[in-house]
C-alpha cells in the first residue's frame, strides 16, 4: 500500500467508526417483550359480600396473566333469559347491525394489511417490456442517428431480512389483525347486550304502562262514585275536582310512558338494522326469566373479555414495531436480477443473439438522516408506553365493571325484597281505605293518598325489577360473555326465535 492510499484510509476509518459504534449499540438494544403483570383476585370482592364474608380485594400470592382469547366463542348467552322474542332480536342484530358490519370490514382490512406485510418477505418476480428511442444507442457503429431500443424480459428482486425488520413488521401486522378480531368480538358482544337491554327496557315500560292505566281505571271508578255522592249531596264539588285531577294526572303519566316506549322501540329498530318507520314490536306480557348468577365466578373470567384481548394484542404489536424501528439502524441488502431480450430491431428481438441478463446486489445504509431513525425508535417506544397504559386501564375498567354489576345485583336483590313488602302494605292500605271511604269513615283525601302511595310503590317495584334485568345483562357483558347453554336448549330456543321473527 503506497503512502497516498494510507492517507486515504485514515480519514475513512475515522468516519466509519461512529457508524460502526451506532450499529453495535443498535444491535445491543433489547426489544421489550411480554405483557405487564396485572394483579387479580381468586374471587371478586362483591361475591365475598354475597357469601356473608367481606373478603376485600387482597390478591393471592403471585400474579396471573390473561391470555388473548379473541377467537373464543362468546356463546348464545341470551338464551338463559328463555324469551323467544329476545332470541330473535339478538340473532337479527348479530347479522344486520351496521356497527358489527363496520367492525368486520375493519378486520378484513387489517388481515389484508397483514398479507401485504407477509408479501414483502417473499421474492418479487415480474415481467416487463419497453421501448426507448434516442441518439447514440448503437455504440458499435458510433452513429448519432436516432434509434429505437426494444426490450422484454423478467425481473427478480428479494430483500434479505438479516436483521428481522421485515419479519417484525409482518408480526406487528398480524397482531393488529388479531386486535381487530378481538374488537369485532367486543362490538358484537356490546350490540348483543345493548339489544337485550333495550328489549328488556321496552318490556318493563309495557308493564309500567299497564300498571298506570290500571290505576287510571281505579281513579275513574272513584270519580264515578264521587260524582254520584255529589249528586246525592253527600260531598262537595271540591272532592270531585280532586279525583278528576288524579285521573288527568295519571293519564298524563301514561302518555309519557307511551312516548318513552316509542323512543325505545325506535332505538331497538336501529340495533337490529331496521328502519324505525317499518319496525314494530307489539305489547306483550313481560315473561322473561331472570337468570341466576352462578356463585364463585373467579376473576380469571376476565380473560374472555375481547376488549382486554384487543389491548393485549396492541401491546404486542407495539413491541414488534419497536424492533422494526431498531432494525432501521442496520443495512438493507437486496438481490436483483433480470433476464430477457433487447434489440434495436423488433424483428430481431427474440433472436438468441439479442438475449441479455444481469444480476446484482445492493447494500444500503444511510450515513446521515437528520435523526430520522432515532426519532422512529423514540416514536415506537412512545407508542408502546401508550399501549401499556391503555392495557392496564382496560384491565382496571374490566374489574370495575364486574364489581359494579355484582354490587348492583346484590343490592337490587335486597331492595326487591324490601320493595315487595312496601307494595304489599300499600295494597292493603288502599283496600282498607277504599272500604272505609265507601262507608263514610274516612275522607276522600285519605283514599287518594293511599292510592298514590300504592301506585308509587308498585312502579318503584317494577323499576327495581327492570334494574335487576339490566344488571344481569351488564354482568354478562362485563365478564365477556355468558355461561354455557346446553346444545338442545340452544337449538330449541333458536327455532322458537325464528318462528317469532317470521310472525
Amino acid at each position: 500500500m503506497n503512502i497516498q492510499a494510507k492517507t486515504l484510509v485514515k480519514p475513512l476509518r475515522a468516519a466509519l467508526l461512529p457508524l460502526l459504534a451506532a450499529l453495535v449499540l443498535a444491535g445491543c438494544a433489547t426489544v421489550p417483550s411480554g405483557l405487564p403483570e396485572i394483579t387479580t383476585t381468586a374471587q371478586f370482592k362483591e361475591q365475598g359480600k354475597e357469601q356473608g364474608k367481606d373478603q376485600g380485594a387482597t390478591p393471592p400470592a403471585g400474579f396471573m396473566r390473561a391470555v388473548p382469547s379473541e377467537a373464543q366463542s362468546r356463546g348464545a348467552w341470551w338464551l338463559v333469559f328463555n324469551d323467544p322474542t329476545l332470541n330473535a332480536l339478538v340473532e337479527k342484530a348479530d347479522i344486520h347491525n351496521n356497527d358489527i358490519q363496520a367492525a368486520a370490514a375493519r378486520l378484513a382490512e387489517a388481515r389484508a394489511l397483514a398479507r401485504t406485510a407477509d408479501a414483502d418477505r417473499l421474492p418479487q418476480i415480474g415481467l416487463g417490456a419497453g421501448a426507448n428511442r434516442g441518439a447514440g444507442l448503437d455504440k458499435a457503429t458510433a452513429s448519432t442517428r436516432p434509434a429505437t431500443m426494444t426490450n422484454v424480459g423478467a425481473t427478480f428482486s428479494y430483500e434479505v431480512d438479516l436483521f428481522g425488520r421485515l419479519s417484525g413488521a409482518s408480526n406487528a401486522a398480524r397482531l393488529d389483525a388479531a386486535g381487530r378480531e378481538a374488537l369485532l368480538q367486543s362490538t358484537r358482544l356490546a350490540i348483543q347486550a345493548q339489544t337485550a337491554q333495550t328489549y328488556l327496557q321496552l318490556r318493563a315500560l309495557d308493564a309500567e304502562r299497564a300498571l298506570v292505566r290500571e290505576q287510571v281505571e281505579a281513579y275513574r271508578d272513584t270519580l264515578r262514585l264521587s260524582q254520584r255522592r255529589e249528586q246525592a249531596g253527600d260531598i262537595a264539588e271540591l272532592d270531585v275536582a280532586r279525583v278528576q285531577t288524579e285521573v288527568s294526572s295519571t293519564e298524563s303519566d301514561a302518555l309519557a310512558l307511551d312516548r318513552q316506549r316509542a323512543q325505545v322501540e325506535h332505538a331497538l329498530a336501529v340495533l337490529v338494522g331496521d328502519s324505525a318507520s317499518s319496525f314494530g314490536l307489539r305489547t306483550d306480557e313481560w315473561s322473561t326469566v331472570l337468570p341466576n348468577i352462578p356463585p364463585g365466578v373467579p376473576a380469571t373470567v376476565l380473560m374472555r373479555r375481547p376488549d382486554v384481548s384487543a389491548a393485549q394484542s396492541a401491546v404486542l404489536a407495539a413491541q414488534a414495531r419497536v424492533g422494526v424501528a431498531q432494525a432501521a439502524w442496520f443495512p438493507d441488502i437486496s438481490l436483483t436480477g433480470a433476464a430477457g431480450y433487447a434489440s434495436p430491431e423488433i424483428g430481431d428481438l427474440f433472436k438468441w443473439s439479442a438475449r441479455s441478463w444481469g444480476v446484482g446486489a445492493l447494500l444500503s445504509l444511510p450515513i446521515f438522516d437528520g435523526g430520522r431513525r432515532e426519532a422512529g425508535v423514540q416514536g415506537a417506544n412512545a407508542q408502546l408506553d401508550g399501549a401499556l397504559a391503555s392495557y392496564r386501564t382496560q384491565a382496571l375498567v374490566a374489574f370495575q365493571e364486574v364489581e359494579d354489576q355484582l354490587a348492583a345485583i346484590r343490592i337490587l336483590q335486597e331492595q326487591s325484597v324490601v320493595q315487595a313488602q312496601a307494595v304489599t302494605s300499600a295494597q292493603r292500605a288502599t283496600s282498607l281505605s277504599d272500604t272505609r271511604y265507601r262507608n263514610g269513615y274516612i275522607s276522600q283525601l285519605d283514599l287518594l293518598d293511599a292510592r298514590r302511595s300504592e301506585l308509587r310503590n308498585r312502579r318503584q317495584a317494577l323499576q327495581v325489577k327492570s334494574a335487576q334485568y339490566q344488571a344481569a345483562v351488564g354482568l354478562i357483558r362485563a365478564i365477556g360473555g355468558g355461561w354455557d347453554v346446553p346444545a338442545p336448549v340452544a337449538a330449541a330456543a333458536s327455532a322458537a326465535g325464528q318462528a317469532v321473527a317470521a310472525r
